[in-house]
């Protein structure tokens, strides 16, 4: 079994508040549920109206699987006009690992 994570740091694009960040990350995060069927929330900077961390993780049967969903993640995240990527860390381990 593997699993893997990836977390983004992401800038807002013309964002003022809290209530117009929502209205940004909410649609963010939904899409990536619903495209990939993998757990997602936003993970840091919820008191920053310019800046949102979110983070993404899956559980499967092969390293490949995981390695693909991720990229298809990121490659999502980075194609969002209103959000500029800047940085993505990611995590696979497997059920052996120690």
């Amino acid at each position: 079994m593997w699993f893997g994570w990836i977390e983004f740091d992401l800038l807002l694009g013309e964002v003022h508040s809290l209530k117009a960040k929502r209205s940004v990350v909410r649609p963010l995060l939904a899409e990536i549920r619903r495209r990939f069927e993998v757990s997602v929330a936003e993970t840091g900077g919820q008191e920053l109206h310019r800046r949102a961390g979110v983070a993404a993780g899956l559980v499967a049967a092969d390293a490949a699987h995981v390695i693909e969903v991720l990229d298809g993640i990121e490659r999502l995240v980075a194609g969002r006009p209103e959000v500029e990527l800047l940085s993505a860390r990611r995590r696979l381990h497997s059920s052996e690992d120690e």
